[in-house]
């Protein structure tokens, strides 16, 4: 049976400062509630920004817990009304400023919602202090924003969304959503994505640290590494001895290559570089944060993440 686009119910009034747009579109509605299902499909459900409930009425229908949290008083008020006859709990909060563990009691839940544009990338960094929490996250977000999420190394999308949320989930861009089935209509597109939890259980690394790292470089992405990273080297020496070292070892590559170029029967070895002694001290195998292991003194940290992922 195909469900038919309805008419935006007057009682909710679409807030501008909420970033609310009201989906429209029963048919898209469904296709929303139905990515729950996997692969968990008897996990509690907590959907975030319901509004007038058009994916609600669908999640309602699963059998396993459902919970709601809509920060905007109006829709509760809506919500409560039109879902008196169901299960679904309506909580009146702000989703940010909630603790996840007592929502169902410390027991893990899938997370889904409409999410407002303006706060989506705050709702995924929250995703992550909670990601023993929420083993699959699934949802509406802005286009642009899905791509990056998905985006590899090498794409000009590839950002800190994708470092940080690929160390921990494997994200699948589902479908996109055209502007003309909100109420009011968005300027841009809109896309449907699936986060579920990798294998990963620990980086090997200061989890603090390296997302100020990411952060840092990504954000000052014309800058020199030596100068974006400065501020996590309070050692301003450790800067200069890197910087030594990078030095010492361009200029013994560049040697190399011309003799190379002269086709000369022997090559004389490279002198040997002593690292800093800093940097020594990652004292685990060489690799990416993301399932390989990195030192725990946290300065050779961040010189191995330069050294394996940024040089």
């Amino acid at each position: 049976m195909i469900l038919r686009t309805f008419a935006p119910m007057k009682q909710v009034r679409p807030k501008k400062n909420l970033g609310q747009h009201f989906l429209t579109d029963l048919n898209i509605a469904k296709r929303i509630a139905d990515t729950v299902d996997e692969p968990f499909d008897s996990l509690p459900v907590l959907e975030v920004g319901p509004g007038m409930g058009v994916m609600t009425q669908f999640l309602v229908e699963k059998p396993r817990p459902l919970k709601v949290v809509e920060i905007d008083r109006e829709s509760v008020a809506y919500l409560s009304e039109k879902f008196s006859w169901s299960s679904p709990q309506i909580i009146s909060a702000d989703f940010l400023r909630m603790d996840l563990r007592e929502v169902f009691g410390g027991q893990q839940f899938v997370l889904t919602g409409n999410y407002p544009y303006d706060i989506s990338s705050q709702i995924f960094f929250k995703m992550l202090d909670n990601k023993d929490l929420i083993p699959c996250c699934t949802g509406m977000i802005q286009h642009e924003v899905a791509v990056r999420m998905a985006s590899q190394p090498g794409n000009k999308q590839y950002g800190i969304l994708s470092v940080l949320i690929q160390a921990w989930y494997h994200v699948e861009y589902l479908f996109t959503v055209e502007p003309s089935v909100f109420n009011p209509p968005p300027k841009v597109q809109s896309a449907v994505i699936r986060m579920t939890r990798n294998e990963v259980t620990d980086l090997g690394c200061d989890e603090q640290l390296f997302r100020r790292v990411v952060k840092t470089v990504f954000n000052q992405r014309r800058k020199m590494l030596r100068v974006s990273l400065r501020q996590l080297l309070p050692d301003t020496s450790q800067l200069s001895t890197l910087n030594s070292q990078l030095s010492t070892l361009n200029s013994q590559l560049s040697t190399l290559h011309s003799q190379l170029s002269t086709r000369r029967s022997l090559l004389d070895p490279p002198p040997r570089t002593t690292l800093h002694p800093r940097v020594r001290g990652a004292d685990k195998p060489r690799g990416c944060c993301a399932g390989r292991g990195l030192g725990q003194n946290k300065s050779a940290n961040v010189a191995t993440v330069v050294f394996l992922h940024l040089f």
